[in-house]
Order: C-alpha cells, then structure tokens, then sequence
C-alpha cells in the first residue's frame, strides 16, 4: 500500500502493508541508506493526523458521518489486501515448510506469549488500557515489504521473506482475532467490555468478508490493481489515516487521554525496546540452532519480529471501537522503533561473512507482482 522500499533505506513510506504486491529484491548498488536512523514519513502522517484529531475531533454528525466512512474504507482495505496478495504465490513456498513454521511461530506463538508475560507490569509500568494496546500489538501479523527490503539489504533469503510475509498475511486474517477473542477479554481496556458476539460478526463482515471476495476477484481485477497501483496506495494510506482520526477524534471525545503521561509513554517505548530486543535475539540464534543457513535466519529474523501496522489498525478499530485510540498507541511506536532498529541491524549484517555455499538451504523461486515466478540474484 505504501511505495516501493529501496535497498538504501528503511521502507520508509510502507506500514507494513499485508496486501502489497512482493517487490523484487532492491539493487544494492543504489545503496543510500543515511547513517543517521530513519523516520518513517508515514509515522509522520499518522502524527499529524492524531495532532489534527486532538485540535480538530470530529463530533456530533461528523463524527458519525467519519465513522461510517472508516468502516467503509476498513472494508475496501481488506477487499484490496485479498485482491492484491497471490494465494498461489505464497502456496509456491510450502516446499520451505520449515521456515515458515518458524516464522509463523514466532509472529503468533512467541510474542503473543511475551505479551502476556507483560501483564504483570500492570500497574506499576504499564496501565491496563496500555497493557492491551501491548497485547494487541503482540497478536498482530507480521510485514511483508519491510521485511523484504530488510532481508535483501542484509543479502538474506529473499524469497523466503516474501512468502513469508504472505504466509503470516493470510493467517493473520484469521489468526489475529481469535487470539483477540481469546487473550484480550477482560484485558484493560477501559469499557471495552471484552470480545463479544458483536466484535466477531463485526470482525466477518468487515475484514473477512472482504477480504475474500478480493481473493475470489483476484482474476478478473488484479491486473487493474497492478496498472494503477500508485493510485491505490494512496487510497490504502487515505483510508488508514482516515481510521487513526477518527479512532482518537473518539478518544478525545471521551477523555480517554488523561490517563496516558509522558511518564507512562516513556515506559511503554522501555518495555518495547526490550520486546523487540528479544524478538530481534530470538528468531536469530533460534533459528541457528534449528539448523538454518545465514540467508534463511536473515529471513526469519527480519520477517519474524516485525508487526504490520496497516493490518494492526483497521483490525484494532473493529476490535476495540470506541477505545482503539489507546489501543494503537503502541504498535505506532513499535512499527517506528522496529523500523529504525532494523535498518541499523540489516546495513550490519551486510557486511557479515558469506557462509559456505554448502550450508545454505534451498531457496524457494521469487513470485513477482505479476504472478510469474522468478529466481533473483542474491543481493
């Protein structure tokens, strides 16, 4: 949804979007990655629309004419993810199970189990209402351009981070709200009032449904997609910021901001860093220990700690309603720490040593946007 990441530098525009078309591995010679750590202009977008929702909240008949207008544009998102994201492309992959299970594994397994070891730094660190943006942030999907263009910098498995991507794309659909419905009931958030019947239709028809209809569409529109592709990016990013405004133009509405200080953001980006940290340690030595080459780790590692934000914040305003303000505090912070993070890590392991040729798995063949599959060069 964002535009294409280049091998320089940190995929600046992207949010993670789970739907974009896989680019193709960046060319390391148009390295232009700025030794000062990356900014994400999207993050500053998405900023500048929380400042506008604290100035300027919509209320009264706006805000019910801005609320029906997200829930559309939550729907057209996951019509566009669904349409946009090859089932079969990422089926080409399964040859490489083994990689993707580990993967899979860390992105709804390992976080989800950190998130909730989490819990007892409420209240003392985290707030309730924090603690669940946490624990929500824990059970989003992972990214697929960032991931990429990370891998690809670092010379990693390339393919593999993409099918990756894709893999964790089409589980999260499903996975992300029902470890909602079974984690977060009762979590925090301030008269939430758990996962209900309610937020489970609201999740089938806004993100399910959708979503599937662009998977069954895919034949007859992709090649549209394709064609106007910048255009879409800006209708994806739109829509995403249009969700944001009105999820805290409701915040403010209800006061809800009160109850976060600068102290407590402070500690809640503590708490991230050492959550990134051990997601960045784990997925590195425990994919060396399961026997991956340097390339695979390089795709684990990069596909497995990341957290996608374009999915993470539609998702939170079915979820949540009313609260997702404070829910998606904290996955904004994370998407711009692991963005940062990861950009240092990837420029790093460029410059590691290339293992014997004999060492490294196969790599499974690079799909391109237009549904061809293609090996590419190792960076």
């Amino acid at each position: 949804m964002s535009p294409r990441p280049s091998a320089a530098a940190a995929p600046s525009a992207s949010p993670g979007s789970p739907g974009a078309a896989p680019p193709g591995p960046p060319a390391p010679s148009r390295s232009l990655i700025p030794s000062w750590l990356p900014v994400d202009p999207y993050i500053l977008a998405l900023l500048g629309t929380v400042g506008l929702a604290a100035l300027l909240p919509a209320s009264g008949t706006a805000a019910a004419v801005a609320n029906g207008t997200a829930t559309g544009a939550v729907a057209l998102l996951f019509f566009l993810y669904g349409a946009r994201l090859s089932t079969h492309e990422a089926m080409t992959g399964l040859r490489h199970w083994r990689l993707h299970l580990t993967v899979l594994a860390c992105t709804f397994l390992l976080f989800p189990v950190l998130g909730l070891a989490a819990r007892g730094l409420v209240p003392t660190i985290l707030t309730p209402d924090l603690y669940s943006g946490l624990l929500f942030l824990c059970l989003v999907p992972s990214t697929i351009q960032s991931s990429i263009a990370f891998t690809s910098i670092a010379r990693g498995n390339v393919p593999a981070a993409i099918c990756a991507g894709s893999f964790s794309s089409l589980a999260g659909i499903v996975v992300t709200p029902l470890l909602a419905a079974l984690l977060l009931t009762g979590s925090g958030i301030s008269g939430s009032g758990g996962f209900s019947a309610d937020s489970l239709l609201k999740i089938v028809l806004q993100l399910l449904v959708p979503f599937l209809a662009g998977q069954l569409l895919r034949r007859w529109v992709g090649g549209f997609l394709v064609r106007h592709k910048k255009v879409l990016g800006y209708v994806d990013r739109g829509s995403i910021l249009l969700v944001v405004y009105t999820a805290f133009s409701e915040g403010m509405n209800r006061g809800v901001w009160h109850l976060v200080t600068p102290a407590r953001l402070g500690l809640l980006l503590l708490v991230e860093a050492v959550l990134l940290t051990v997601m960045l340690t784990v997925s590195w030595y425990g994919a060396k220990r399961l026997g991956f080459g340097r390339g695979d780790r390089i795709a684990i590692q990069f596909a497995g700690s990341k957290k996608s934000l374009a999915a993470g914040l539609p998702m939170a305003s079915v979820l949540f309603g009313a609260h997702a303000s404070l829910a998606v505090l904290p996955l904004m912070l994370f998407h711009q720490m692991q963005l940062m993070v990861c950009a240092v890590l990837a420029r790093r392991r460029a410059r590691d040593p290339e293992e014997p040729a004999a060492t490294a798995a196969p790599e499974t063949p690079a799909p391109t946007a237009g549904g061809e599959i293609a090996t590419p060069a190792r960076p």
